[in-house]
């Protein structure tokens, strides 16, 4: 059966020394907790405290207004935010956005960062390709797999 009090204190050893991953095994149990894996990844942790990053291909059209290739989004990709919280384009209100329009990323490029609960997490593109359109403004509140930004993939 699963503590759960050991399983929040687990999370929390975590979230305060920005542990990506924690494996602890002993002669009756395992448990592996993981922060920003693929959905799917994680069989113990609870869902509130999850912290997933995923792209996957734009199936519908931008809320926001368009440009000349409005009408044409099935080959970009979306990046989509991991979490509820607020996003935030710069790492702080002084400095210049992570991207912008036109900005090339590569998998491992920070493009925003989302807080939530007072912890800011950093979202990584996780494709890469050349930024064309970008969804939210900073400062703005998100949803869990709301669309952050597109990418023509490269």
């Amino acid at each position: 059966m699963v503590d759960y009090r050991k399983l929040r204190e687990l999370v929390k050893l975590m979230v305060e020394n920005d542990l990506s991953e924690l494996e602890l095994r002993d002669q009756q149990e395992a448990v592996v907790l993981k922060r920003g894996a693929p959905p799917g990844a994680m069989a113990m942790m609870p869902t509130p405290i999850v912290h997933q990053v995923s792209s996957a291909p734009a199936s519908a059209p931008a809320a926001s207004g368009g440009d000349d290739g409005a009408d044409d989004e099935s080959d970009l990709v979306a990046i989509k935010s991991p979490m509820v919280g607020t996003f935030y384009a710069a790492p702080d209100p002084n400095s210049p956005a992570y991207v912008s329009v036109g900005s090339s990323v590569g998998a491992e490029t920070v493009v925003c960062i989302v807080e939530a609960m007072k912890v800011f997490s950093e979202i990584k593109a996780e494709c890469s390709g050349k930024i064309e359109k970008i969804l939210v403004k900073s400062g703005e509140p998100v949803e869990f797999g709301q669309r952050l930004f597109l990418v023509r993939p490269s």
